[in-house]
């Protein structure tokens, strides 16, 4: 995996290792912190560019388009809520999605599928084992916004999310979040409300470069991606692990994620 990753910097090739577990504590401190942590540079640079590249043909003639108005919820009624609630404020998100059975040789296939990669994942978020998913669908995606597109403000359905940068834009594109907005005990609507009003001084931006991994706690955190400006578009990979083996999505949920079926 040494043609692929920094594992100087980051030795996840040497699981119980001194390195290894200061590297675990510290990715621990940061989801504790921040609720996420990053990588940056895991992957090396040249092979995230040449990745991103090699899938470009693909996203003009095979990829999903994905355009979706939804509310932060991605549900079209929350009970307690009238339908007018700001909290409820709908947004657009549109992408381009390639799925993991077009991704043909790409070292993000190998990387996913590396032992050693969901070993240390597990261990970051303090699992007793995570696992990949059986769908060939789904196992993993990756994203291409273009000019004008965004993923916009939403919670994610799992507790963490595992993502790898390609390519950046020339403008926009900053990841946006706002940590810990609600909790499992206390929806806090109102909050909700006043962040999508722009009135949070909590919500913060980041940029990430090409190359780096980012682990977020999404569920109970919002967040959204600037709209892409420019001729480069943003390329984002996105691994999904679970604590259970063989996880798939329904035949409806890849029809309604993908537009097809395995």
């Amino acid at each position: 995996m040494r043609d692929i990753l920094d594992l100087d910097r980051y030795p996840l090739d040497k699981p119980d290792t001194p390195d290894w577990h200061a590297l675990v504590e510290r990715c621990r401190a940061d989801l504790e912190r921040e609720g996420m942590f990053n990588l940056d540079g895991l992957m090396l640079a040249d092979v995230a560019a040449e990745a991103a590249n090699d899938l470009s043909p693909r996203f003009q003639s095979e990829s999903f388009r994905h355009e979706r108005d939804h509310n932060i919820y991605f549900k079209n009624e929350i009970p307690g809520l009238s339908a007018d609630h700001p909290a409820l404020t709908r947004f657009t998100t549109s992408n381009l999605t390639l799925c993991a059975d077009q991704l043909g040789t790409s070292p993000l296939l190998r990387l996913y599928e590396w032992p050693e990669f969901v070993t240390f994942l597990a261990a970051t978020m303090q699992k007793d084992e995570l696992h990949t998913m059986q769908d060939p669908l789904a196992r993993v995606n990756v994203m291409s916004y273009d000019e004008g597109q965004a993923l916009n403000w939403h919670f994610d359905r799992s507790e963490f999310t595992t993502t790898m940068l390609l390519q950046a834009p020339d403008q926009g594109g900053e990841f946006i979040y706002r940590t810990d907005l609600r909790s499992d005990n206390d929806p806090n609507y109102e909050g909700v409300a006043r962040m999508l009003r722009g009135e949070d001084e909590a919500v913060k931006s980041i940029t990430l470069s090409p190359g780096t991994l980012n682990i977020f706690r999404g569920k109970n955190t919002p967040h959204r991606v600037g709209t892409v400006k420019g001729d480069k578009a943003r390329v984002i990979a996105v691994f999904s692990f679970y604590e259970t083996p063989g996880v798939t999505f329904t035949p409806e949920e890849q029809i309604g994620f993908y537009g097809r079926r395995a």
